[in-house]
């Protein structure tokens, strides 16, 4: 990808192929439009970073980013769209909560998952700064959609969990409820300690110390 100046503009979504050349080449403009806002965003912050801003990175009017976006407040919910895509992503197929079926396999399914969100979280520090610092403090609404993404976590974890206990690798007197909130929340902090301590030696003991309670703490005795 090339890079701009202003902000560090680098792919984040996947952009569609439609059929058409015209057609392919307005997907490309919005998709480069959402990840430019999502660098600046991320790097200057949401109220200090203006339409011009975005548009002067990407060498295109007002007018032309009018034509894809009503505002500002309107591309930051495609920005969000696209970073929670892609953490979905990662639990598709054969992360998915039902596709383990013994306790190793669980285990493998736990590391993938685990390497998944460290490459989406830490390898580009501005994906947690934008979800966990900026998008938080621009609007209620917007807030409340966060939460809505953490409430989302929370069920997908609790998912994985009751899918073990069904099955009988994992405890039959889990808390799969709890147990995922508690999972959510390590996950957060090993985030926010990656972010300030960016050590990657740090970063892959944090890393191994949650995986292993995700298995010794919860597998059936």
């Amino acid at each position: 990808m090339t890079s701009h100046s202003g902000c560090d503009h680098r792919i984040i979504g996947v952009v569609t192929k439609p059929s058409s050349r015209i057609e392919r080449r307005k997907a490309e403009l919005r998709q480069e439009i959402i990840d430019t806002a999502f660098a600046c965003f991320a790097e200057k912050g949401y109220h200090a970073t203006g339409i011009a801003d975005i548009a002067g990175v990407l060498g295109i009017g007002h007018g032309t980013f009018y034509r894809y976006f009503t505002n500002k407040r309107d591309i930051i919910d495609h920005v969000i769209d696209d970073l929670a895509a892609r953490i979905i992503e990662t639990l598709g197929t054969d992360n998915a909560p039902d596709a383990a079926a013994t306790l190793e396999e669980y285990r493998a399914q736990l590391n993938r998952i685990g390497d998944a969100l460290n490459r989406i979280f830490l390898e580009d520090r501005r994906v947690a700064q934008l979800l966990l610092f900026q998008a938080t403090g621009i609007d209620s609404e917007l807030t409340a959609r966060l939460y809505g993404l953490l409430d989302t976590a929370d069920a997908l974890t609790a998912g994985y969990l009751e899918h073990g206990v069904e099955l009988g690798y994992l405890r039959a007197d889990l808390d799969t409820t709890n147990t995922a909130r508690a999972v959510t929340g390590m996950l957060l902090a090993a985030i926010v300690h990656g972010l300030r301590d960016p050590d990657r030696g740090s970063v892959d003991d944090l890393s191994r110390a949650i995986r292993r309670l995700l298995i010794d703490g919860v597998r059936k005795e």
